[in-house]
């Protein structure tokens, strides 16, 4: 399942306006039950009454059979619930013998909304239980981005913003952001790098960072994240993001151990509306060039083998930062050989959007990226985001943080 398409596919149905909470939640679960990237064959949304501490059927939809809509869950008596309450997301075997007698073997759900304290537990205001013929990770992950962006849109309509006059402290935020970000350019042993973020508000939710490995700085990290939202929010969650990474490469831990605890800690401090994407791998004085990485829901980022002529795409190694806590993160590696490049870049970069709403894409870089593969690093990131912004012609309120970072071994 492509993690990102899938996110962006549900977020655009969420987009619009709905009269109250329950249409929205039907559009949505409806429009996954006819999405061909997961087999959803039915779901279910489930409203707390904390007076009453029961879980209410609000709808359900689906090629399956119908539970009556009087239906109720006593909390007490479901302890799934609170297995929910902790890890939002839980794929188990069901235990509700009226559920079980209409064909529901398994539980598939995820919290949504807000939490609500009952006794010495949390529940979420909403749940969504779905019915599929694969219950596996796929379909965790599925259940997460659903949730995440449902949790997103309620938090909008909760939340009444208060507008006053924060050019000072957005000023201050800006100067802060600017201080931790690396230089541009950076060379390390045969390689030569340049990195630069373009924000689409004052401040920028995208970040880039070189990470010096090693008492001898032999290894050096190199990183590209993204948080979801955008302006000052986002902002805050990058430098709360870089500020854990940087301290994280002093203890010089493997990458996949490292990703782990990320995805932990983001998950424990950020809401759950919130997320991060991350690609981050390591170069090493290595004469054979190895590279490893880990791609946690980040665009792939591109190895052009100059040997060869070929492009591959860095595919992600595991999901999203923050909705899902203990998740696993793989490890992967290529071989950086002489000419070779690595072009990593943000959503801001493909889906930037001309008046007819096309995207550039990952062709149009491509395009720019081979055609340039002689020049320097500067030279062709400046490349690309000349042809991103020749492109981009509607207003820069839909567009998202532009970043670009490319390594090329000398």
């Amino acid at each position: 399942m492509d993690q990102k398409k899938f996110y962006r596919a549900i977020e655009s149905i969420a987009s619009f306006e709905f009269a109250n909470e329950k249409e929205l939640f039907i559009e949505v679960v409806e429009q996954i039950i006819k999405s061909d990237q997961i087999s959803f064959t039915g779901g279910r949304i489930w409203k707390l009454d904390y007076k009453k501490k029961i879980y209410k059927l609000v709808f359900q939809t689906g090629k399956v059979q119908k539970i009556p809509n009087d239906f109720v869950l006593a909390i007490k008596e479901y302890k799934l619930f609170e297995m929910l309450s902790k890890y939002r997301t839980i794929l188990a075997d069901e235990t509700n013998k009226t559920l079980i007698s209409k064909g529901i073997l398994k539980y598939s759900a995820a919290g949504i909304g807000r939490k609500v304290k009952i006794g010495d537990t949390r529940y979420y205001e909403y749940i969504l239980a779905v019915n599929s013929d694969r219950i596996n990770e796929d379909l965790r992950y599925a259940l997460n981005i659903v949730a995440t962006v449902l949790t997103s849109k309620l938090h909008e309509k909760y939340v009444t913003q208060l507008r006053k006059n924060l050019i000072d402290d957005i000023d201050k935020a800006k100067q802060l952001q600017k201080s931790i970000l690396p230089e541009h350019e950076y060379d390390f042993h045969d390689y030569k790098i340049f990195g630069i973020t373009l924000p689409a508000d004052t401040i920028s939710g995208d970040f880039y960072d070189y990470l010096k490995i090693g008492d001898e700085e032999d290894r050096l990290g190199i990183v590209l994240g993204d948080a979801a939202s955008k302006g000052f929010p986002a902002a805050a969650e990058a430098m709360y993001i870089s500020g854990a990474l940087r301290m994280a490469s002093t203890f010089q831990m493997k990458i996949s151990p490292m990703m782990f605890r990320l995805n932990q800690l983001i998950n424990k401090i950020f809401s759950d509306d919130k997320f991060i994407t991350l690609f981050y791998g390591e170069l090493s004085n290595d004469k054979k060039g190895l590279f490893l990485y880990a791609n946690a829901g980040q665009n792939p980022p591109i190895h052009y083998n100059k040997k060869s002529g070929k492009i591959t795409y860095l595919e992600p190694t595991g999901p999203l930062l923050g909705p899902a806590p203990n998740s696993k993160y793989d490890t992967d590696s290529i071989n950086f050989e002489s000419g070779d490049i690595l072009l990593v870049y943000s959503d801001g970069i493909v889906e930037s959007a001309n008046e007819a709403f096309d995207f550039y894409g990952e062709e149009k870089m491509e395009k720019v990226l081979l055609n340039n593969i002689d020049k320097s690093p500067k030279e062709i990131a400046t490349l690309i985001l000349e042809d991103v912004i020749k492109f981009t012609t509607i207003d820069s309120k839909y567009q998202d943080d532009k970043t670009v970072l490319i390594v090329k071994r000398k």
